[in-house]
């Protein structure tokens, strides 16, 4: 039976497509933005999903968490908004594996076929075949992680507590990370935005789950997470909070982007 393999859809935009500069790149962000992890392993991480010439050193400062804990993880569970089409609840996809220019990453066919018997996750290709939110991450897990089983989950319109009850499934397994892709504000004024960022920051550190898009273009994936961490009194914290007027665009119409790591 041929594998069914996700192809690279932003590979060239958001990031280099061939594997020596893609390589090169994600090492080089990881060496440039090294941070202790002297909070220990955490369970889940908020990462934003832009080009990495705006956001991947704020990825990189998060991924270099897990670093030190890579040989512990053996399976990631990555939630992100769609972009590319309407969607409502949770779509996973039909692949084996999701390919990026460093390789293939497999998908844990096991624990997504347990995952479509909830009412709320459907199988859905169409809602992955584009979506840059999930791929940008991969090659920052396959440099700091190595070989590990891939949860894709594109996330629409839903309540907090569909999203918190797919990751409750994960949560007490100690070898699977969760990753939760969002940016915050997008295209305010640089002031505007580290103003409104701020404030979400402030409400993501103190898990409040009612965020709304105009605060995380994530929120509902986001907004799940923040409620399971609530129910299992786990500490949010902030590794970096940045706009893209700080990193490489202009100062007029500015994205905001967080690093949170829960434990």
């Amino acid at each position: 039976m041929n594998k069914q393999i996700r192809e690279p859809a932003v590979a060239g935009l958001f990031y280099p497509a061939d594997r020596l500069s893609c390589d090169d790149e994600v090492t080089s962000l990881l060496a440039a933005n090294n941070v202790d992890s002297e909070t220990g392993k955490p369970k889940a991480l908020i990462v934003p999903h832009a080009g990495y010439v705006y956001s991947g050193a704020v990825a990189a400062r998060a991924y270099n968490k897990i670093k030190p804990f890579a040989q512990k993880i053996k399976r990631v569970v990555v939630l992100g908004p769609s972009h590319r089409v309407p969607l409502s609840g949770l779509a996973v996809s039909s692949a084996d594996c999701f390919r990026t220019p460093l390789g293939e990453v497999m998908l844990d066919r096991d624990s997504i076929s347990e995952l479509v018997q909830m009412p709320e996750v459907k199988e859905f290709d169409l809602a992955h075949q584009y979506e840059h939110s999930l791929e940008v991450h991969l090659p920052f897990l396959q440099k700091t992680i190595g070989e590990f089983l891939l949860i894709p989950v594109v996330v629409g319109e839903c309540s907090p507590e569909i999203v918190a009850d797919l990751l409750d499934r994960f949560w007490q397994q100690d070898d699977t990370l969760i990753v939760v892709s969002t940016d915050l504000s997008h295209f305010r004024d640089y002031d505007s935005a580290r103003i409104v960022d701020a404030r979400t920051s402030d409400a993501i550190k103190e898990r409040q789950y009612h965020l709304n898009g105009e605060q995380a273009c994530g929120c509902y994936a986001l907004n799940g997470l923040l409620l399971e961490a609530s129910r299992a009194n786990n500490t949010v914290s902030c590794i970096q909070l940045v706009n893209s007027g700080d990193t490489a665009g202009d100062k007029e119409r500015v994205v905001g982007y967080g690093a949170y790591e829960i434990h």
